[in-house]
C-alpha cells in the first residue's frame, strides 16, 4: 500500500493526542506511579493475546540475547524513567505543554545515534535544533513582573518535559538498536516491534513495581483496581500508548522514511491543542498555537538534514 508508513505516522500522532489527555486525567486521578504500573501490565496483557492470535502462542520469539538486552534497556529508559518524568509533567504543566516539549525527543534521538552509532549531525540539523527551542520558547516564555523575560510554567515540571524528551529519544535509538538483532525470518516483520515492545514493557513493569512499593506501597494500586472510572481511563491510556501508539510508531519507521515518520508523529503538539482546551479548559493564546507549529516545523527540518 502506498505511504503505508505515512498514514501509520499520522494514525500514531492522533493516538499520543488521546493517551497525553488521558494520562493528564489518570495521573490526576490514580497518581504516576500507580497508574504506569498498571499500563504496563495491561500492555504486557494485551500483546499477550495480540501474539495468541497472531503467532499461535502466548509468548513472542524475544531474537537474541543481544536484542534482549537492548530493548530491556530501552525499556528503563524509555518507559521507567521518561514515562516517569512526562506523567509528573502533566501533572503540573499539563498534557499539552508536556507535548510541547517533546518535540524535543528527535534532538535527543539524533544526539544518541551520534555517540553510539556514528551519525553525523549535519548544518541543518543544528538549525533545526535552534527552530525546535525557539518554538518551545515562544510558548512557554513571557514578560514577567520584575523581568523583561519570564518563565509562565513552573520550573520542576518545564524540567520533568525535559527529562521525559531525552528519554523518549534515547529509548527510541536503543529500540532501533535492539530491533536490528531480531532474526527477521522467525516472525512477519510487522510482528517486530510488538515483540520488542513486550520487553520494554517487562522492564518498565519491573521498574515502576519497584518505585511503587519503596515510594507508596501497593495500596494506591489495590485502590485503584476498585475504581472503575480510573480503570476504564488506565485501559483507554494503554491502549492509546504503550500498546498501539509505541507498536505502530515502530511499525511506521519499517515502511517509511525515519525523518518523516518521526515529523508526521511529531505533529502531537498542534493536534492536542483543541482537545486540551475542550477538555482542560486551557486557554489558547497566538502565542501557544506559533510556537506548537514552529517547534513542529524544526522538527520537519531535523530530517532534511
Amino acid at each position: 500500500m502506498t505511504y503505508l508508513g505515512e498514514f501509520i505516522s499520522i494514525g500514531v500522532a492522533f493516538s499520543w493526542t488521546a493517551t497525553a489527555l488521558l494520562s493528564e486525567f489518570g495521573s490526576k486521578r490514580l497518581g504516576n506511579l500507580t497508574l504506569n504500573v498498571l499500563r504496563m501490565a495491561l500492555a504486557l496483557l494485551f500483546s499477550l493475546v495480540l501474539f495468541w492470535f497472531a503467532a499461535g502462542t502466548p509468548l513472542p520469539p524475544i531474537g537474541s540475547i543481544e536484542a534482549c538486552v537492548w530493548m530491556l534497556l530501552s525499556g528503563i529508559v524509555g518507559y521507567v524513567i521518561g514515562d516517569f518524568c512526562l506523567f509528573q509533567c502533566y501533572i503540573i504543566i499539563g498534557s499539552r505543554y508536556g507535548q510541547l516539549f517533546m518535540t524535543l525527543a528527535p534532538l535527543a534521538a539524533a544526539l544518541m545515534a551520534w555517540i553510539t552509532l556514528g551519525q553525523q549531525m549535519t548544518p541543518i540539523s543544528i538549525v533545526a535544533m535552534f527552530v525546535t527551542l525557539i518554538g518551545i520558547g515562544i510558548s512557554i516564555l513571557g514578560r514577567g513582573e520584575h523581568h523583561k523575560v519570564s518563565l509562565k510554567l513552573p520550573l520542576n515540571g518545564v524540567l520533568f518535559a525535559i527529562g521525559a524528551a531525552l528519554c523518549q529519544g534515547i529509548g527510541l535509538v536503543l529500540s532501533k538498536i535492539g530491533m536490528d538483532h531480531y532474526d527477521t525470518g522467525t516472525m512477519p516483520d510487522w510482528l517486530i516491534p510488538f515483540s520488542a515492545n513486550f520487553l520494554r514493557c517487562i522492564a518498565g513493569i519491573v521498574g515502576f513495581a519497584i518505585l511503587q512499593y519503596f515510594h507508596e506501597g501497593f495500596r494506591p494500586l489495590r485502590q485503584a483496581l476498585q475504581d472503575a472510572k480510573g480503570m476504564t481511563v488506565a485501559t483507554a491510556t494503554t491502549i492509546f500508548g504503550p500498546f498501539v501508539g509505541v507498536g505502530f510508531s515502530l511499525m511506521a519507521v519499517q515502511y517509511t522514511n525515519a525523518g518523516i515518520a518521526s515529523t508526521l508523529m511529531a505533529l502531537t503538539p498542534i493536534i492536542i491543542i483543541l482537545p486540551s482546551y475542550w477538555l482542560f479548559h486551557q486557554k489558547i493564546t497566538w502565542r501557544a498555537v506559533l510556537g506548537a507549529v514552529i517547534s513542529v516545523l524544526g522538527v520537519s527540518l531535523f530530517f532534511m538534514g
